[in-house]
C-alpha cells in the first residue's frame, strides 16, 4: 500500500507540473511523518524518498535518529527550548516566524559548528489559529534576518485555509508566491515555497511549489 501510495503521488506532481510546464524534479515531497510508524518511515526511505517532515521535536526522536541518511525538515510551531534538539540532526526547519526564535537557532547553530537552511512562515491565509508571519511583516522581517549569519533564508512557508475544495486554496498560494517574488525583486534569493499538503498539494504546485508537505496520501492514515 505504501509502495502505491507513493507511486500515485509522484505521478500527480508530475501531472500537476507538466499541466504548468514546470519539470517535475523540481518538487521535493516532504514526507510528513506525524502519525506513521517508525517501521512505515523506514519503508518510505527505502523506496527513495530523501525528505521527511516532523511537527514535533522530541515524539518523534527515535524516527530521526533511526534514518541519518535523510533530509530531515521541521514543520511544527517550534518552541526555542527545542532547538537544541534541533540543531544536530534536521537539515531544515520551515517555521522560522519570529526574531527571538531566529536568535536561538543562531546560537545553537554556532555551539554545534554548523549552518541551518530556513523557511519563513507566513500565515497567509490570517487564520488566528495558525502560526506565523503576516504578509506585511516578511519584508522587513527579511531585512533583519540577513543580521543571523549561520541561517541560510531559502524561502516561504505557508499552510492554506483548510477546504473542501482545493480550488479555493488557490488564491493563498498565488499569493505567497507573489510574496516571495515581490522580495525576490529587492535582490534575495528565495528560491523555495514550501506550500500544499494531501489535500490541495496538485495545486500547489500550479501555483509554483518547490515543496510540498505530504503524510496522510503517503501513509494512510485517517
Amino acid at each position: 500500500m505504501l509502495a502505491e501510495n507513493y507511486h500515485q503521488i509522484k505521478a500527480t506532481i508530475e501531472k500537476a507540473a507538466c499541466k504548468v510546464g514546470r519539470n517535475p524534479r523540481e518538487i521535493k515531497l516532504i514526507a510528513v511523518t506525524k502519525s506513521a510508524s517508525l517501521e512505515d518511515t523506514q519503508k518510505a526511505a527505502e523506496l527513495g524518498i530523501k525528505n521527511f517532515g516532523v511537527n514535533r521535536v522530541q515524539e518523534e526522536t527515535a524516527k530521526v535518529e533511526s534514518l541519518p541518511g535523510v533530509n530531515w525538515h521541521f514543520i511544527g510551531h517550534l518552541q526555542r527550548n527545542k532547538v537544541k534538539y534541533i540543531m544536530p540532526l534536521y537539515a531544515m526547519v520551515q517555521t522560522l516566524d519570529r526574531l527571538s526564535l531566529a536568535r536561538e537557532l543562531q546560537r545553537w547553530a554556532e555551539k554545534n559548528e554548523r549552518e541551518i537552511d530556513v523557511l519563513i512562515q507566513v500565515n497567509i491565509s490570517g487564520e488566528d489559529s495558525k502560526f506565523g508571519l503576516a504578509p506585511q511583516e516578511v519584508s522587513s522581517f527579511l531585512d533583519q534576518a540577513q543580521s543571523f549569519k549561520r541561517l541560510n533564508i531559502k524561502g516561504l512557508m505557508a499552510m492554506a485555509a483548510f477546504v473542501d475544495d482545493p480550488e479555493e486554496a488557490r488564491l493563498y498560494f498565488r499569493q505567497l508566491r507573489q510574496l516571495r517574488d515581490e522580495n525576490v525583486s529587492k535582490g534575495l534569493a528565495l528560491p523555495e515555497l514550501s506550500m500544499g499538503m494531501t489535500n490541495d498539494y496538485a495545486v500547489a504546485i500550479e501555483e509554483g511549489a518547490t515543496m510540498v508537505r505530504v503524510g496522510r496520501a503517503l501513509f494512510g492514515w485517517k
